[in-house]
């Protein structure tokens, strides 16, 4: 898809799952287990999508999946299969800048590898990496709550030259904005690519699948619901009113779609979009 300037794809860089009632929160589970499928372990099987921008200059990837960091058992527990490389139509090397919204494992965990050597190194060696400071701060602080999301292997690689680190809103490339929201992690940051006749926006965690477009279905995983509801509703009447494409990292089947509120009086899909 054509984005301004930017030449704009999807990249499934592999699947994992977790637990179906935390990832709905306060949602009963005879509600959300009619929109997603459960497992037997009452997990759901979940996609790490990544954003690609693409234009004469940069390619800007925009996270980086779970990475193949993981043991034996954690990779059992949450079933990580990643893509091969060679299936997703772009080398490491090419990208020249990595975007992260934030350094949960499952965003950030492909952000480093382990050499033949066994030391662990820059997985995009030619990448500057960007990132919210203050998420960079609270993910090598993380509170109790976060420490198992947030994992030393994918923060402390971020410290040197290679990395900048961003404060708010901002625009990092041209044509490009980046909005801090902080209801699922403090300084999380969604992305928008502004330059065509309707924005792409990735909201990253505040709405990770399309089944999480309802104003009460969000995660248990997020850090303060309050300010979530906030930050979603007015990204959602944002979207409604620029005619957005929205794309879910995580949905497993959704990629992107338009944004109406339907019969209901609900967020919902209006239509479909492929890229």
């Amino acid at each position: 898809m054509k984005a301004g300037r930017y030449t704009v794809s999807l990249h499934v860089l592999g699947w994992f799952r977790l637990d179906g009632g935390a990832m709905f929160g306060s949602v009963p589970k005879n509600l959300w287990s009619k929109l997603m499928p459960v497992d037997e372990e009452n997990c759901i099987r979940l996609a790490t999508r990544s954003l690609l921008l693409e234009d004469n200059k940069r390619k800007i990837l925009v996270d980086v999946g779970n990475g193949e960091k993981w043991n034996d058992k954690l990779r059992t527990i949450f079933a990580i299969e990643n893509t091969p490389q060679e299936r997703l139509g772009f080398s490491r090397e090419e990208i020249s800048d990595v975007l992260l919204t934030h350094l949960h494992f499952d965003h950030a965990g492909g952000i480093s590898e382990f050499s033949p050597e066994g030391t662990l190194q820059r997985a995009y060696p030619n990448a500057k990496i960007h990132v919210q400071r203050a998420n960079f701060d609270n993910a090598r602080a993380p509170g109790l709550r976060e420490r198992a999301s947030y994992l030393p292997e994918n923060v402390d690689i971020l410290l040197g030259n290679e990395t900048n680190f961003l404060d708010g809103d901002v625009e990092p490339f041209p044509e490009v904005r980046v909005k801090r929201v902080d209801g699922h992690t403090v300084g999380q940051q969604y992305i928008e690519v502004f330059g065509g006749p309707q924005p792409i926006l990735f909201p990253t965690d505040l709405i990770p699948t399309s089944r999480h477009l309802p104003l009460p279905y969000n995660m248990g995983y997020d850090i303060c619901a309050n300010t979530l509801l906030e930050e979603k509703k007015q990204f959602l009447e944002y979207a409604i009113e620029h005619d957005a494409i929205v794309v879910f990292e995580h949905d497993p089947d959704v990629a992107a779609a338009r944004i109406h509120v339907n019969q209901k009086g609900h967020y919902a899909v209006k239509e479909v979009v492929e890229f």
